[in-house]
């Protein structure tokens, strides 16, 4: 089978970065991959760990690359895009995986030369690890991956060779707009690990119960919160910080159906109460016959349907 590109080039080698490498050599996506790191300590360990070729500056890692994928935290990538302009090749295609669209193509489009397209990109998959040993060749394998070329797009073909490289990753593409991604992942991935993030610290405050306490009597629900609230702080903080409005706005509407659910438990109302719980359990039947279940996050859960 023909690779969908010759040249990779990955920026960031955590755990997306590392599994895009591994998921690209075991899927044949590519003939080469040459990635690039900002700490030495992550190149000098890619490097011993086989993942590809490993550049010491970011303009050696995408001269004469096809394909080039940021899988930096969002914050950064802006100054990457700016650094690596001048050695991009006429035709190459610049991607990300950030869990933010609007803010990244604001960032990066502004620095992207004539004959260079940029395709902004998500795969909903990932894990609590990081690091370059983190990653994995299936993560990606039954997952779906966003991608969000700009309005006036007029490359197809670049769309259409995205769309195969992860493809040939196992995932399943779909297109929306910038703006669409934020809006639903706000609600179906930042908005779940802004509470995880805030009742685990909430738990760790509470003056009446200790952390002993916190720790060895943890249920299923606080271990699930626990494993979100893992997640690397500075991808989040990064999250929250560029896809602010979408995450205000679902939090609005998330905290007047709380208040909702307040009113209910101090008045007594039973119905009401069973009735929520009744719609959200319906929810998670949708989830489950849809096929979302297993996966990890973006955490998002984001496994497509085999329908």
């Amino acid at each position: 089978m023909t690779s969908p590109v010759s040249r990779l080039a990955i920026i960031g080698i955590g755990l997306i970065g590392s599994s895009i490498a591994r998921a690209a050599k075991d899927h044949s996506a590519c003939e080469t991959i040459c990635l690039y790191d900002g700490s030495a300590d992550v190149r000098a360990r890619a490097g011993e760990i086989g993942l590809g070729e490993i550049a010491d500056t970011v303009t050696a890692c995408v001269k004469d690359a096809d394909l080039i994928i940021l899988c930096t935290p969002v914050g950064v990538m802006g100054e990457i895009a700016e650094a690596m302009a001048p050695a991009l090749k006429s035709g190459a295609i610049v991607s990300d995986v950030g869990s933010v669209k609007s803010a990244v193509q604001e960032a990066v489009a502004p620095h992207i030369p004539e004959g260079v397209h940029f395709i902004a990109g998500h795969p909903i998959a990932g894990t609590e690890k990081s690091g370059p040993d983190a990653g994995f060749a299936s993560l990606f394998e039954g997952r779906w991956c966003i991608i969000t070329p700009p309005d006036e797009h007029e490359d197809e073909a670049s769309v259409q060779t995205l769309t195969k490289f992860w493809e040939a990753l196992g995932s399943t593409v779909e297109v929306m707009s910038v703006s669409r991604h934020d809006r639903v992942l706000a609600i179906t991935s930042h908005l779940p690990h802004l509470i995880a993030f805030n009742i685990v610290g909430t738990a760790h405050d509470l003056e009446s119960v200790t952390e002993g306490e916190v720790v060895k009597f943890s249920a299923g629900g606080f271990r699930d919160f626990t494993r979100i609230a893992a997640s690397d702080p500075v991808m989040w903080r990064d999250v929250f910080l560029n896809n602010k409005e979408a995450v205000l706005e679902m939090l609005g509407r998330f905290n007047e159906d709380l208040s909702a659910l307040q009113r209910a438990i101090r008045w007594g109302d039973g119905e009401q109460l069973r009735s929520f719980f009744d719609r959200s359990r319906g929810i998670r039947k949708s989830i489950i016959d849809a096929g979302q279940d297993t996966a990890d996050d973006d955490f998002g859960r984001g496994k497509p349907s085999s329908k």
